[in-house]
């Protein structure tokens, strides 16, 4: 049993968690003006773990087919056997039920969005199948991450800086339309949809650095919606050296370092804006 869950959790890359989760976190530390109640903050992290949980497995199921046509994913658990559908859908069954039950034990906004939040999530995981623009529907599905953290903790939108949830779109639309090039020919063989499939690896690579550019400014507008000391914006520029970073060590013609890019520059260009503005709330 610990074995096979222990495989599932790696099929959905649970470790991953990270990407979404400090972006609720941001969320909630706004609505609270700094650490929120020790209950908001529990049903808050097991929202984000059981959304992410069944947006992934869900992903995994729905893709099974192209993952075992595709080299580079043909060892994921579902193709290569280590994980039966079954096993696959009870999961994503459980985790969908634990995110409502957060959704629920908070407040009744909370429970009203998680619908469409968790939909939109799923929605995504289709859209490749009609859409290039598939990695901005993603940015907007993550955008309600800091939206939920916020609504988690008020209870309401007043005074949502809106400009958070926009900048996480174009954050996450850009690593994403990176991460694709690496199935770029696939993608265009199999008939999927994506950004480096139709407009080509050099031209996605410059979109992504335009949603980037978007993005930061984003989080700057972001400060400033929220009146946040200088802790922040440094936080901001540590983010966005980081992320220069992330495009100077991957490029249209070497993606050897995409997955060290994608995985461990992302993880932390979200936890230095989340510990920024958790730190300019300390000092304000």
């Amino acid at each position: 049993m610990l074995k096979k869950i222990a495989i599932l959790l790696e099929m959905i890359k649970f470790k991953l968690t990270i990407f979404a989760m400090p972006f609720a976190f941001t969320g909630a530390f706004l609505s609270a003006r700094g650490v929120p109640g020790w209950r908001s903050f529990f049903y808050v992290v097991l929202a984000m773990v059981g959304a992410r949980t069944c947006a992934m497995g869900f992903n995994r199921i729905v893709d099974a087919k192209f993952d075992g046509a595709n080299p580079r994913t043909a060892e994921r658990a579902i193709p290569a056997g280590a994980v039966s559908s079954l096993e696959a859908w009870s999961m994503v069954s459980i985790a969908g039920g634990l995110f409502f039950f957060a959704a629920w034990s908070l407040n009744p906004l909370t429970l009203q969005l998680a619908p469409f939040a968790l939909g939109l999530t799923l929605f995504y995981s289709l859209t490749k199948r009609f859409t290039s623009f598939c990695h901005l529907v993603l940015g907007v599905a993550l955008a309600f991450s800091p939206l939920g953290g916020w609504v988690a903790i008020q209870g309401s939108l007043t005074n949502y800086p809106w400009a958070l949830s926009a900048a996480v779109l174009f954050w996450v639309a850009g690593f994403d339309t990176v991460y694709a090039c690496l199935d770029a020919d696939f993608d265009r063989k199999a008939g999927l949809h994506s950004l480096p499939s139709r407009i080509g690896r050099r031209n996605a690579f410059r979109l992504a650095a335009v949603f980037h550019m978007l993005a930061f400014l984003l989080f700057i507008l972001t400060g400033l919606q929220a009146h946040l000391n200088i802790l922040y914006f440094i936080g901001v520029f540590i983010a966005a050296c980081a992320l220069f970073y992330q495009h100077r060590i991957v490029n249209p013609d070497d993606l050897s370092r995409i997955q060290m890019s994608f995985f461990s520059m992302n993880g932390f260009i979200s936890l230095a804006l989340f510990l920024s503005t958790w730190f300019a709330l300390l000092t304000e």
